[in-house]
């Protein structure tokens, strides 16, 4: 499959695998049907299981995030943002 554009990037830099995701039922003996993002709506849900692998979880894949505060009034703060432009 050369010079085919897979999530962005073509060739040795396009990514081996993307994951983790749920797994929703078994089809079969040898295909499982995954629960994919809307992103990946043009991909079939179903894969066989030489397709998959193994999630080991690794605490570095966790991202820590600071939580939303809402006032009362469900508003929020409106910060300015830097835009910059670089050439």
């Amino acid at each position: 499959m050369r010079g085919v554009l897979r999530f962005e990037r073509k060739g040795k830099l396009s990514p081996r695998f993307v994951g983790p995701f749920e797994i929703l039922e078994r089809i079969g003996p040898v295909a499982y049907c995954l629960a994919l993002p809307p992103s990946l709506s043009t991909v079939h849900d179903v894969f066989h299981v030489s397709m998959l692998r193994k999630y080991v979880p690794d605490p570095s894949h966790v991202v820590d995030y600071e939580p939303l505060e809402i006032d009362e009034n469900l508003s929020y703060t409106k910060q300015p943002v830097e835009v910059r432009l670089e050439r």
